[in-house]
């Protein structure tokens, strides 16, 4: 069994190494807007996953998911020997590369919020003038200070027979 902490600085220099790699030496046009957000590897240092999100080319467009991942898979060799060259160890992990949904799945936290904002402040508008249908109070009635109340008002315990 391998040590978790060397399996963990594994895993960050292979992030590392596949992210300088597209970035500087691997030149294909899909893999322009591609960010490495984090990388995985098993307990036996043979599978690394590596998980990437794919910006817009502006903020309008829609990222192109299947062109970015047909481009790392065609490039999954040669950032493979990348990693092998660069890391040192005896086997070369298996790159296996998944787009990173934690992105996305924030956007749409942030935009679900946003809008229970919206829907508060607007409860608190429509609130901010609203007043009570009907009494102020219905549920107090003021008393009458008469001798019949005040037989009421005793505890059940300390009236006397008579």
């Amino acid at each position: 069994m391998v040590d978790p902490a060397r399996a963990r600085k594994l895993a960050k220099r292979i992030g590392t190494i596949v992210a300088t790699a597209i970035d500087h030496e691997i030149k294909d046009p899909r893999l322009a807007f591609v960010t490495i957000t984090d990388t995985k590897v098993t307990a036996d240092l043979h599978d690394a996953t590596v998980y990437y999100t794919v910006m817009g080319a502006d903020l309008e467009s829609e990222p192109d998911l299947v062109s970015a991942a047909a481009g790392l898979e065609k490039a999954k060799g040669v950032l493979r020997s990348k990693v092998g060259a660069g890391t040192g160890v005896r086997f070369t992990p298996t790159l296996t590369f998944v787009a990173d949904t934690v992105p996305d799945t924030a956007r749409h936290m942030e935009e679900l919020l946003a809008r229970a904002r919206a829907a508060d402040d607007e409860v608190a508008r429509v609130a901010a003038g609203a007043s009570p249908a009907g009494d102020p109070d219905p549920y107090k009635e003021p008393r009458a200070e008469d001798a019949d109340d005040a037989d009421v008002d005793e505890p059940s315990g300390s009236r006397q027979a008579d």
